[in-house]
């Protein structure tokens, strides 16, 4: 991420001081380096009301005041919880005061007297880290609410893939990685004899074993489904009680989940009458 300077030039900053002077000191420097947004207060009690309002890119703030010192505020300003990053350069003339302001929230200090060269130093270096770390939240903003929509559209489209199978084929079916199946749908009942409610997370296997098909065919598909490969129209067979012989066909695919690990199976079913299948066979 770059910044330009006119984006540091156009940052909000706050002036917090009880003195006159040294308020009109720093506006005056303020304006001679090319800063727009600046205001002061010489009332310290209104700075948190202020910050909520304006969320202030960077806070000047005096250490050495009446009825609010710099500590004080600093405290008021760390419990805004709206904001994690305290923007806050203090003023002082107390060199021992500058490690308990460091400590209490603050990330940079100036000492008093002021010297014009280092305070627009500290003031530009100070701003370009904070709107580096706006311009970070923004955008881990702008991502999670992008993988968001782009969720809601793959849910969206999962769907649309499950409803269109399931008018294509005579049923759909889902299982995870250890065999149960976790989603049918479609007449498996009428057409296979299984009943739906007994393959949802109970039964294992997979879905063509399931069905009774040949030694052969059974051994076929696993290899198949131990490789983790798709199959397409795989055939297979069952006898119904009267004795007569039903041929379908079964294809799947491997799911596999972000990470790329595979969490199962899906596919579709048919029923084929016996002409077609010599035809395609």
């Amino acid at each position: 991420m770059i910044l330009d300077a006119a984006e540091i030039l156009d940052a909000q900053i706050l002036i917090v001081d009880d003195q006159e002077a040294n308020v009109l000191l720093i506006e005056q420097l303020l304006a001679d380096a090319g800063y727009t947004r600046v205001s002061s207060t010489m009332r310290p009690k209104e700075v948190c009301a202020l910050h909520r309002k304006n969320r202030y890119d960077l806070i000047l703030l005096d250490l050495q005041m009446p009825d609010m010192d710099g500590f004080q505020l600093m405290a008021g300003l760390k419990a805004d919880e709206a904001d994690s990053y305290l923007p806050v350069i203090v003023l002082t003339a107390q060199p021992g005061h500058k490690l308990r302001a460091l400590q209490a929230g603050a990330k940079d200090f100036i000492s008093k007297p002021l010297d014009l060269l280092e305070v627009k130093t500290r003031i530009h270096n100070m701003l370009e880290v904070r709107l580096l770390y706006k311009k970070l939240e923004n955008y881990s903003s702008d991502l999670e609410l992008t993988v968001q929509e782009r969720t809601a559209e793959l849910r969206e489209s999962e769907a649309c893939y499950r409803s269109l199978t399931e008018l294509a084929s005579d049923w759909y079916w889902e299982q995870d990685e250890h065999g149960s199946f976790t989603r049918v749908s479609g007449p498996v009942l009428e057409m296979l004899g299984m009943q739906v409610d007994s393959l949802v997370g109970n039964a294992k296997g997979n879905a063509v074993t399931a069905c009774k098909e040949s030694e052969r065919e059974q051994q076929q598909l696993r290899a198949a489904v131990t490789a983790q490969r798709s199959f397409l129209d795989f055939p297979f067979s069952r006898v119904d009680a009267d004795g007569a012989k039903r041929h379908y066909r079964v294809s799947g695919e491997p799911m596999f989940n972000q990470a790329c690990r595979f969490v199962g199976y899906r596919g579709i079913g048919v029923e084929v009458n016996i002409g077609l299948l010599n035809d395609r066979t």
